[in-house]
């Protein structure tokens, strides 16, 4: 078997995806009456020979594409703060059109995909693995428009922002895991507009704009914060739990055990424990020396850990509750932790750990792709049939 011909996928996950039915909810306003209007118009001119799964690719691409290009012009995330050498405004426009880009593409693949009549597994896979790495791409480029001193909020903030980001969108497939429905969050369309907004707000009027202090000493910063965390405590996370009652209540969800139904939970919570502990135990203050590695890090394996679960909960079979990547992220920490400062080696740990994880995730998503393709006898951006 070769390097990219690893079977991730079991017997009985093969089986689950021939019998995989989609069911979604969106009942957003927003989606109802302007997204979904808009993206009905531009599915229209989307040639009928491109792949719904190259617009989903490509979309991703304009995501981590600004992400990239925030890293070299922000590695540190001090450019919109005094003293230091500030992002060019043309990059915020750049952010804006790809943001756009990427939005649209996500909402008219599954379009692309009914007008094709090729609609597949593989799809809803495909997209929502990528989206499970989107979900950390977005917050961290959105940290560069506030900065890292004045008028903003810590990268500690920072990262326990980005943590209830990522739990904010695990929350959506954790409950369809359980009731069989995904139920799109009324957030997420308005999330994106925002960032869209922000970015275009920041090009025009520049980066003092955001230097403004509201009464109570409420920063520009910590509105971005709040926003973050009001979309998820007040809107997302309360509907999650709802649904998740109303379809053990009504008998129309998967009628797990209560502990059954928990199995999501437990490698998330086992990883973020052990992030925050070297981020909060740091001898060298880890987060502050690279906020940058060390939160992409943290989107990689958490990425890994979700995939996991769309894969389980589409293929209606048992969740894993341990991910292999814990043993390296352990090691790590406990090397961090336990060897002497002195040493200077923290920082080289969490570039190692950052590149084998980095290679590890895409060698799992290749491979994974590549099996549903061998399985589905399909291509992955190509319409056509295999013919092997």
């Amino acid at each position: 078997m070769g390097f990219l011909e690893r079977n991730y996928l079991r017997k009985e996950h093969l089986d689950g995806f021939d019998n995989y039915k989609y069911s979604a909810v969106d009942n957003s306003p927003l989606s109802r009456w302007v997204m979904h209007p808009f993206w009905n118009a531009v599915v229209k001119i989307c040639p009928e020979w491109v792949a719904p799964n190259l617009l989903t690719f490509v979309g991703f691409l304009f995501t981590a594409g600004n992400w990239v290009m925030l890293g070299y012009y922000d590695y540190y995330y001090y450019a919109s703060s005094e003293g230091h050498s500030h992002i060019p405004n043309w990059v915020w426009l750049v952010c804006a059109i790809n943001h756009f880009l990427a939005h649209t593409l996500d909402g008219i693949d599954g379009k692309q995909a009914r007008k094709t009549q090729s609609s597949t597994p593989l799809g809803e896979l495909f997209d929502h693995g990528l989206d499970s790495w989107t979900s950390f791409f977005i917050p961290a480029v959105l940290y560069s428009v506030f900065g890292r001193v004045e008028h903003t909020i810590s990268v500690l903030r920072l990262y326990f922002c980005l943590i209830n980001v990522l739990f904010t969108f695990l929350s959506s497939h954790w409950e369809k895991y359980n009731t069989g429905v995904l139920f799109l969050p009324w957030g997420y369309d308005v999330s994106q507009l925002c960032t869209l907004i922000i970015y275009l707000v920041t090009f025009s009027a520049g980066y003092e704009f955001w230097k403004f202090t509201l009464p109570g000493g409420i920063t520009a910063g910590a509105c971005f914060e709040l926003m973050m965390w009001g979309g998820s405590l007040l809107t997302s996370l309360p509907v999650t739990f709802y649904n998740m009652y109303r379809a053990h209540r009504d008998g129309t969800g998967k009628n797990r055990t209560f502990w059954e139904g928990m199995r999501p939970l437990v490698c998330p919570f086992m990883f973020f424990s052990m992030t925050t502990l070297w981020v909060l135990a740091s001898p060298t203050n880890i987060l502050e020396a690279d906020p940058r590695c060390y939160t992409f890090m943290v989107g990689i394996v958490f990425s890994n850990i979700c995939c996991q679960l769309i894969v389980a909960q589409m293929s209606n079979t048992r969740c894993e509750i341990f991910n292999w990547l814990l043993i390296p992220v352990g090691i790590a920490v406990a090397s961090a932790l336990m060897l002497p400062s002195s040493w200077h080696l923290e920082l080289p740990i969490l570039y190692s750990l950052t590149a084998f994880t980095f290679l590890a995730h895409v060698h799992y998503g290749v491979c994974l792709v590549r099996q549903m393709c061998r399985h589905l006898n399909i291509w992955c951006f190509r319409l056509k049939q295999r013919k092997d």
